[in-house]
């Protein structure tokens, strides 16, 4: 696919939301995984082990078409996105462990998105796309769309505390703002499938996401987290990045059906976290609501001096 948006707009603006999510960074909170291992490693596991189950029960259980139903696998392969830190401060979750777990899932996905789209494209054999594979080319692909951006935004904060952090709103506003041009984008390249569109994945979509929000707060709850641990988890595990799904489907796979799913969920995601965090924060166990949102050892130490 040679269009405009797979060559240029969808890196541009994948670019600018991942070199956000690098300036929000510090090595701390990959460190912070051997502080906190049990909730990271279970909140992990639902994001990793649990969501992809869930999304292939979904795609068989609604009978998608090949091309959708491959656009669901790779969807439940993305990580968090760095929304899922702004809902879990307003929802009075742990920010830390949403740093962390963006962090780490942001590294993991190098390997396992190539791996769930390749075993979905092999199950589903959709005849209009190639195959991704584990090709050298295709994971420096997904390397470079995921990592580099983050790499170089974690480079600016560390070198440039001050600057980083007088640039993340702006940043985290022009990242918003870039998702929203690139789901316009997605669905407006399938206009005239539009609502056929809506017809096959609205459905599964919002339905997946409640899933993927209760399986992150009530799983990490059970299996000992306290209430913030587990709000965090569920905006994580439920808030994901959209817009990489799209950018692996589009300028990856080449194909803008792929993306759908991930363009559809984008939009529904929302408004389902916001009602999900609204009602398991309620009730005991929250920290007050003038609670600061946490900062990292690196701007701790700045204030010192």
């Amino acid at each position: 696919m040679d269009s405009p948006l797979a060559t240029v707009a969808l890196p541009a603006a994948l670019a600018i939301i991942m070199f956000g999510l690098g300036l929000s960074l510090t090595v701390a909170d990959f460190a912070r995984v051997a502080r906190h291992p049990r909730v990271v490693t279970i909140a992990l596991a639902c994001q990793l082990l649990i969501l992809p189950v869930v999304a292939f029960g979904l795609v068989l259980l609604f009978d998608l078409p090949p091309l959708l139903a491959v656009g669901m696998m790779v969807l439940a392969a993305s990580p968090g996105g760095t929304t899922a830190n702004l809902f879990s401060h307003l929802y009075r979750g742990d920010v830390a462990l949403n740093i962390t777990l963006t962090a780490v899932n942001s590294v993991i996905a190098v390997v396992t998105l190539p791996v769930i789209a390749n075993l979905a494209l092999g199950y589903f054999e959709p005849s209009t796309t190639g195959t991704m594979g584990l090709e050298f080319t295709k994971v420096l692909q997904v390397f470079a769309i995921v990592l580099v951006p983050v790499v170089i935004g974690m480079l600016v904060r560390a070198n440039r505390v001050d600057f980083a952090r007088r640039m993340d709103r702006p940043v985290r506003i022009a990242s918003a703002l870039v998702l929203a041009l690139v789901i316009v984008g997605t669905i407006a390249a399938e206009r005239e499938n539009v609502g056929s569109y809506l017809a096959d994945v609205g459905a599964v979509t919002i339905l997946f996401c409640l899933v993927s929000l209760a399986v992150g707060y009530w799983i990490p709850k059970l299996l000992g987290a306290d209430k913030r641990q587990a709000i965090a988890c569920s905006m994580e595990i439920g808030i994901h990045n959209s817009a990489l799904a799209i950018a692996i489907s589009i300028s990856v796979l080449s194909s803008v059906d792929i993306a759908v799913p991930a363009a559809v969920y984008g939009i529904v995601m929302f408004p389902a976290a916001a009602v999900v965090g609204w009602l398991i924060s309620r009730g005991r166990g929250t920290v007050p609501a003038k609670a600061l949102p946490v900062q990292h050892e690196t701007e701790k130490a700045s204030k010192k001096h």
